[in-house]
């Protein structure tokens, strides 16, 4: 069947979003106001200021306070169990902000992490955001419980979410005392992009008292505004001339080991130098380089279970993809919490092919923000790798511009390909309207976006495009999205598991709050469905997921109870398991979920799902359990497990997966890390084991070690083996 009329109505739906976009683009610069917001003056930092987290220098006893958060959990406004004081010290190149916590009972304080990147969620913590360009869009999250853990992220998706795989060079010191706990946190300027010349930030930041699931927040405390909304933030004023210096950051690093590739190849010895330079283009800007760029230090990831046809989606961790991401988000609704149906520039797809590293030689990257554009680029060169692929070129380019109050328009391309196949790229436009002052406080916001792509070869409808109205708050939380994927949409360096298919999917959340209530939290209904149909609207999938129990208790405990009808149409055979093919047809069924969750606040913790009923033409059993145990903050473990039994008409499958994670925190900048996992489809037990020594803010100590054997029903085996030591330490001017 000819494509082409396809091609038509998409042309013409661009040609529609070139005329929204058109229509919002305004020369004005708009700038954000201050709407009210509170603010707090800065002191003066001095420059024998001692990071102790005793904040007993006089500049502290001097500097304005915020004396008083306001509660959001359990009751928006009422009374807080311990007050919360921050007071804020600057000079021309660094941060310093003081935190004290009041607990009348610390006894109580549950705070299990030292480690970098933790999550925070279920521990005691306090979090801040700096909106640094005072857009309303964008920021950086830091986060401190009361060991001292470490927690950074950028904003994401406008404010609708975090990216916690970002990091850069900060300091944090916590201390504990008969009142509750405190701490200072330092943030060099150099690990900041700001707008030059601003004499305010937008500044927020949000206290969890997690034994009485409590939270407490200084701007915006509503349960309808989240801590990473910047559009929700207060103001951070008197801010100085911030300087910088040079703005050059020079980090050599040298990897050396040893390592076994296969079982039938000798071990071999390594020794690698790398080299990443940052420049900063004025203070709104930077350009990085990296040459023979390594990442030996980024954690391996999480194996899961796949009973569907579709690829499974692993987020990017490496350090020289993440600087700077949130300017690649493009457009709303590709992605949600339960699919990931497209990414129009997934970084994972350079220096990664058929499960094999690719040397990844020299890459440049700079990004930025200028007034109210942003804008990113990225161009790499990876090596060639003996009978996989050649050296290849590769990159992206992304531009949006900030309009009305909170609002966005963009366009994104990328060129190259990952296999080295010839007349690569992909373009596309996005559109976001966005506020949170809809009806006064609400969040409201609507997306359309378009791209196309080509490559020598690449057949059929090459466009896809979407939109989305979402609706998202405490109370209701309402969304529709629709996509439009065309069957010859395959972007060289974009992630699409699912091509030829519109996708209508949405969801009607309500969550109801037991006020008088001494041991429910809040009930939580949901309704989220979802249909698949191919290009001529015959329907390939469905699934209506429905939650008609989902208690949170006071105690932070959880029940939860789903209801899942769910159809397939499959018009091939469909091997769901090594040997077990499910025949074409139409097949209809219903599942159901059990779950619970014990607290994290315990010091053993976990959650237990089961799902049961129909799949297919027989059934399917789904057991997940998850077990945590921290006996101290220097110590933690954590257990997973997972089985799959299934009876289908064409046989029997189980799937089984099991891991194991040891963490022993010696301090917030020593620790060591063991992660184990087992799975009976590639029948590989692999263990990963860092050791990190942060040695200084701009210096660390690696040691990685990975162990994979094979199980050979009669016998384990050595699959590969590899030691590494990576050294890395930064030079700023």
């Amino acid at each position: 069947m000819s494509t082409y009329p396809y091609r038509q109505r998409s042309s013409k739906w661009l040609l529609s979003l070139a005329a929204i976009i058109f229509f919002f683009v305004t020369p004005t610069s708009v700038t954000a106001q201050d709407n009210g917001r509170p603010s707090l003056r800065v002191g003066d930092l001095p420059s024998d200021l001692e990071l102790d987290g005793a904040l007993d220098e006089p500049a502290w006893e001097a500097a304005d306070a915020i004396s008083a958060l306001t509660m959001t959990e359990p009751i928006e406004g009422g009374n807080l169990t311990g007050q919360t004081a921050i007071r804020v010290l600057v000079d021309s190149r660094t941060i310093v902000i003081g935190i004290v916590c009041d607990d009348p009972d610390p006894s109580g304080i549950v705070s299990y992490s030292k480690a970098r990147d933790p999550e925070l969620h279920s521990e005691d913590h306090v979090k801040l955001i700096f909106d640094t360009f005072l857009d309303e869009r964008s920021g950086y999250i830091f986060a401190v419980n009361p060991s001292g853990a470490r927690y950074d992220a950028l904003v994401a998706r406008q404010g609708e979410g975090e990216n916690p795989q970002w990091d850069t060079a900060w300091e944090a010191v916590t201390a504990r005392g008969p009142n509750g706990w405190s701490a200072e946190i330092r943030i060099p300027i150099q690990s900041l992009a700001f707008k030059k010349g601003l004499a305010e930030w937008g500044f927020n930041i949000e206290r969890r008292l997690e034994r009485l699931q409590e939270t407490s927040r200084w701007s915006s405390p509503r349960r309808d505004a989240k801590i990473s909304q910047s559009s929700r933030a207060g103001l951070l004023t008197n801010l100085p001339d911030f300087r910088f210096g040079v703005g050059l950051s020079v980090r050599p690093a040298v990897v050396s080991g040893i390592e076994k590739r296969e079982p039938s190849v000798a071990t071999e010895a390594t020794a690698d130098p790398s080299l990443d330079v940052t420049q900063r283009l004025g203070a709104n800007a930077v350009a990085s380089g990296t040459v023979n760029t390594d990442f030996a230090e980024t954690e391996v990831d999480t194996r899961r279970t796949n009973l569907t046809r579709f690829s499974l989606f692993f987020p990017e961790k490496r350090t020289f993809f993440l600087e700077g991401s949130d300017i690649f988000d493009f457009g709303i609704g590709l992605q949600s919490s339960r699919s990931t149906d497209l990414v129009p520039f997934f970084s994972r797809r350079i220096g990664l092919l058929e499960g094999q590293e690719v040397p990844l030689r020299v890459g440049g990257k700079v990004n930025g923000r200028a007034g109210n554009t942003n804008f990113g680029a990225l161009a790499v060169r990876t090596g060639k790798v003996e009978d996989l692929v050649s050296a290849t070129s590769m990159g992206a380019a992304r531009v949006k511009q900030n309009i009305l109050s909170e609002s966005s328009v963009g366009a994104l391309a990328t060129f190259g390909d990952p296999q080295g196949r010839d007349g690569s790229w992909m373009a596309g436009a996005d559109f976001t309207f966005q506020t949170s002052r809809l009806a006064g406080n609400k969040n409201f916001l609507f997306g359309v976006w378009g791209l196309a792509t080509d490559r020598d070869g690449l057949e059929g409808d090459k466009t896809a495009f979407g939109a989305k109205i979402d609706y998202p708050n405490d109370v209701w939380d309402i969304a529709l999205v629709y996509k439009r994927i065309g069957d010859g949409f395959d972007p060289s360096l974009g992630f699409v598991p699912r091509r030829g298919v519109q996708i209508l999917s949405g969801g009607v959340n309500f969550r109801h709050r037991l006020q008088s209530s001494s041991w429910m939290r809040w009930m939580f209904y949901e309704l989220i469905p979802a249909i698949v149909l191919d290009l001529d609207g015959q329907w390939e999938t469905y699934k209506v997921f429905t939650a008609p129990v989902n208690w949170r208790f006071e105690s932070g405990d959880r029940f939860e109870f789903n209801i899942q009808p769910e159809g397939e149409r499959l018009v091939a055979p469909f091997e769901i398991a090594e040997g077990v093919f499910i025949p074409p047809g139409s097949y209809h069924w219903v599942r159901y979920r059990l779950e619970g969750d014990i607290a994290a606040k315990r010091q053993v913790s976990g959650r237990v799902s089961w799902w049961f009923g129909d799949f297919y033409d027989g059934s399917l059993q789904q057991l997940t359990v998850r077990l945590a145990i921290k006996p101290s903050d220097t110590a933690s473990l954590e257990l997973t497990a997972e089985r799959n039994t299934g009876s289908v008409s064409a046989g029997d499958f189980t799937q089984e997966l099991l891991g194991g994670r040891i963490r022993v925190n010696f301090s917030p900048d020593l620790q060591l890390n063991s992660f184990v996992q087992y799975d009976n489809d590639t029948r590989i037990f692999g263990t990963n084991t860092r050791l990190r020594w942060t040695f200084h803010p701009l210096g660390d100590v690696f040691v990685v070690y990975n162990h994979n054997v094979a199980d050979l029903t009669d016998r384990w085996e050595l699959d590969s083996a590899q030691l590494l030591v990576k050294f890395q330490y930064a030079v700023r001017m």
